[in-house]
């Protein structure tokens, strides 16, 4: 990276971490409907909404971290055990599922718009890919793995949001050349790299350090990392089409870590039932 992409990453870092994270509209209403009907509204509840949003739990998690009690000794990556910690009735007060995405994003952007959707669409079916191995890996922690695979690509959802333009050229950029890896499009765009913002976020932000490892690509010989790195994959490729070339790949070693022949694994994330394109 150059002293000039240095000088962007620093900036952005200190913009996101300065700005109120949007959530989606949907999001919101889901919550404001919740919140008609006291009977209902539990910690559980409510976790299932936010979990359904990489951006609402991102934005739940930097308040919980940013106000921690010097009492709490152990960090906490589970939306439940947040809300716990925040209160109930008070989180939503805490942590307002306010500004939405589409008002700050503006009818100019609605490519924009529509790009980011997917990939909060991408990050939620990861997350249940990677719960659903925790789970057969007998995990006891399959939470964590799952707010893993979700949060994985934050920061591409950000800059989405908030840099609209220069993520349209990227996108460009490798629409027209195929052969474009993803970081050297970020970087000639940007000055640096989605995988680099993300980490200086997580640094910044102090997110949990369980969360930083299991959302590190280069620590996939450590199971639960492999598992939401794979997870994390899968959902990319089949976003393409279930006749993606990399797929092949992706179920021999999604195989390979459950202990189970590419077919079968085929079956159970549902391939099989896919309609041919």
């Amino acid at each position: 990276m150059t002293n000039q992409g240095s000088k962007e990453l620093n900036a952005w870092v200190y913009f996101l971490s300065q700005v109120e994270i949007p959530v989606l509209k949907q999001t919101a209403r889901k919550l404001s409907v919740l919140c008609e009907q006291p009977e209902n509204l539990s910690a559980r509840n409510i976790a299932q909404i936010i979990k359904s949003d990489p951006l609402m739990v991102v934005k739940l998690m930097r308040y919980l971290q940013h106000h921690k009690q010097r009492v709490q000794d152990h960090e906490i990556m589970e939306v439940e055990q947040v809300l716990m910690m925040l209160g109930i009735e008070g989180a939503l007060k805490k942590v307002p599922a306010t500004p939405l995405v589409e008002e700050v994003m503006g009818r100019e952007h609605m490519g924009a718009l529509l790009s980011l959707l997917k990939v909060t669409h991408r990050a939620k079916v990861a997350s249940n890919y990677a719960f659903d191995w925790a789970v057969r890996l007998q995990d006891l922690h399959y939470e964590e793995v799952r707010i893993a695979a979700l949060l994985h690509d934050i920061a591409e959802i950000l800059m989405w949001c908030f840099s609209p333009k220069e993520m349209q050229l990227i996108k460009s950029l490798q629409t027209k050349d195929k052969t474009m890896r993803s970081h050297h499009a970020q970087e000639q765009v940007l000055g640096f790299t989605l995988h680099a913002l993300q980490h200086a976020l997580a640094k910044k932000w102090a997110l949990p350090r369980l969360l930083i490892t299991l959302m590190d690509g280069d620590r996939t010989s450590q199971q639960r990392v492999r598992n939401v790195f794979l997870a994390v994959n899968l959902a990319r490729h089949s976003a393409n089409g279930w006749e993606d070339a990399a797929l092949p790949d992706d179920y021999k070693e999604i195989g390979i870590l459950l202990h189970l022949q590419p077919e079968d694994v085929m079956k159970i994330v549902g391939a099989n039932n896919q309609p041919s394109a």
